[in-house]
């Protein structure tokens, strides 16, 4: 299978200029979804070049021209792939996740099966490609205990909460039922053709949020609504709650040095199959959290990987 990264980093030149032009909220301009301060896309290279011999190719998705200054790009197993290849250039610029995510099945020469894996997570070992499998062959859906709000205050909730109701209500819609489970902050599989029955079936839904150059109140998250939307039709089977809280590692990188320690600490003692680094510093990053992160980074993954200029 291949895997697919979705990547940005607001310090390339141009990019934070583009991005106050278009924004209309506040919250459009919150720097945990743009910032690379951490590098972590580097080590979860390393990760996928340690732990994940399956590999066919690696796709890596920016926004033109943006590309990691260290990136071997003439690596054979890696393909650089920029928006404007796989979307229409009516909605671009776009800084909407969830408008990016819903096209990444149209990227060319990509196996039908996938692997998506934001550029926060890493794969900490082998065992993750098994437990993304059910026994049958299908896919497993990887659910957490919380639940979506199906009725958040638009006032006070975040894009990501609004939208994640928003497909809640779409789900229902279809199948019943209604608070659905959120899934799991880990790397998953998608399926190419689960992927084009979610924009046929969920069209008004998708095009909304292709729309938006923003997460909006009328979006709905994909990487959500495709793989419950694929449980609810047998494309997918929901996973045993033990095996998901294994496949997910969490931590909010959070500028409180002692609170990321013991987040890190507990981390690594539960040794799951992948983690996420979740950038929550807000506007001014604690260096010595970013150095305490980076530290835990290197001895994780000191090797490079074979996408990394030498």
């Amino acid at each position: 299978m291949d895997i697919v990264y979705t990547w940005v980093d607001d310090s390339f030149p141009g990019y934070l200029e583009e991005l106050n032009r278009h924004a209309a909220d506040p919250r459009d301009l919150n720097p945990n979804r743009t910032r690379d301060n951490l590098d972590v896309i580097r080590y979860s290279l390393r990760s996928v070049a340690r732990n994940c011999p399956w590999v066919r190719k690696i796709h890596f998705l920016s926004c033109r021209p943006q590309v990691p200054a260290w990136l071997n790009t003439d690596h054979p197993q890696l393909n650089v792939v920029h928006h404007d290849q796989i979307m229409d250039p009516a909605i671009l610029p776009t800084f909407n996740s969830f408008g990016i995510v819903s096209h990444l099945h149209l990227i060319p020469d990509l196996t039908e099966r996938f692997v998506y894996c934001e550029d926060d997570m890493l794969v900490m070992s082998p065992g993750l490609g098994a437990a993304l499998f059910a026994p049958d062959g299908r896919p497993y859906v990887h659910l957490d205990t919380r639940r979506v709000d199906p009725a958040p205050d638009p006032a006070r909730a975040s894009p990501w909460n609004l939208a994640l109701a928003n497909a809640d209500r779409a789900l229902s819609a279809r199948f019943g039922g209604g608070g659905r489970r959120h899934v799991v902050h880990a790397p998953f599989i998608m399926d190419a053709a689960a992927c084009r029955d979610m924009c046929e079936v969920y069209g008004p839904e998708i095009a909304a949020t292709r729309n938006a150059k923003f997460r909006g109140a009328d979006n709905v998250p994909p990487e959500f609504l495709v793989r419950h939307h694929a449980a609810e039709t047998g494309r997918a089977v929901i996973a045993p709650a033990a095996l998901s809280r294994k496949v997910q590692g969490y931590v909010a990188v959070e500028n409180f040095a002692p609170w990321t320690w013991w987040q890190l600490r507990r981390t690594a003692s539960r040794a799951p199959l992948s983690v996420t680094l979740n950038d929550s510093f807000g506007d001014r990053p604690n260096p010595r959290v970013v150095a305490m992160v980076r530290a835990a980074l290197d001895r994780w993954f000191p090797d490079p990987s074979p996408f990394e200029k030498t």
